[in-house]
């Protein structure tokens, strides 16, 4: 049977509730687990039948690193997701590929180290007068780390967190802050082999006011839920507008809704994310099977 490494990062691992439900589904199957740290020296991935990332979640403050550890290990066993995938979802000028696809995303402006912060905030602003408010997050980040809700009155603050991001060499996502979040949350839908699994919603994770989460990811609150045809039809296009052949061994689809009540892609969620299993049965069981028939189908190739 496959022997199969599930990774992570040591300080991820107490966190990474998907972790051991995955284990146990796949032991379930006969399938032989290691969880390893993906920066782990010592671990020889060749020995592993596939590496499936779980739970890198210190990846975006060593981005460099990570994709030269990634294209590595891509090269001794399966990498999953791939490492294409991994270097083009880690960075979130994607959503700019896929707007041009014709994908329905969240608006998005990008500001890149050397530009001239204030103007490009100042024509943000103009061109998005509805919005009361902004958001302000690295277009290289996750959890919600570095990532903040500005009232556009405190235009300062705002300038303030892009500028300390711009000084540290990270390209800017300013995005306006879509309220309709504070009544119906997130949604994320979850697909393996591109086959929709189960959906989550997430309560809001900006609170006005607050600062940046210093934790690994800032905490959410999550329930089960049903999603609607219309998600279901935006996630099926932001798939096939993906910019890969092969179906993805997972997807995580992070929607939420415009002030007329349409879904808008906030995030697309390919290298890492969390699967919430324990908000749908089955779900785990339905993943492991998909991970060892990928092994298997390679070993037969």
């Amino acid at each position: 049977m496959p022997h199969i490494a599930l990774v992570t990062a040591a300080v991820a691992r107490a966190s990474d509730e998907d972790l051991a439900p995955l284990q146990d589904a796949l032991l379930a199957l006969d399938a032989e687990v290691s969880i390893v740290d993906w920066d782990d020296a010592s671990v020889d991935w060749s020995r592993f039948d596939a590496a499936v990332l779980r739970s890198c979640w210190d990846y975006t403050e060593r981005i460099v690193e990570f994709l030269i550890w990634a294209e590595r290990v891509g090269r001794l066993t399966r990498l999953l997701n791939p490492f294409e995938v991994v270097r083009w979802n880690t960075d979130k000028h994607y959503l700019s590929e896929l707007a041009e696809a014709g994908v329905a995303i969240v608006p998005s402006r990008f500001v890149e180290p050397g530009d001239d912060a204030a103007r490009v905030l100042q024509s943000f602003l103009d061109n998005h007068v509805d919005a009361a408010e902004i958001v302000v997050k690295p277009a290289i980040g996750a959890g919600s780390r570095d990532t903040q809700r500005h009232d556009r009155a405190r235009i300062d603050t705002a300038l303030t967190h892009m500028q300390r991001l711009l000084d540290g060499k990270r390209s800017v996502l300013l995005q306006p802050y879509l309220d309709r979040v504070d009544v119906v949350g997130e949604s994320a839908l979850i697909h393996f082999d591109g086959v929709f699994s189960h959906a989550i919603r997430k309560g809001p994770l900006l609170r006005p006011g607050e600062g940046p989460t210093s934790e690994l990811f800032a905490p959410e609150q999550i329930e089960g839920r049903d999603a609607d045809a219309g998600e279901r039809a935006l996630a099926r296009r932001i798939l096939d507008a993906l910019p890969f052949a092969a179906s993805l061994a997972y997807a995580r689809i992070d929607l939420i809704r415009s002030s007329e009540g349409q879904p808008l892609l906030l995030e697309l969620e390919l290298t890492e994310p969390s699967l919430f299993f324990a908000h749908a049965s089955g779900a785990a069981a339905r993943f492991a099977r998909c991970l060892l028939e990928r092994c298997r189908s390679s070993a037969a190739g």
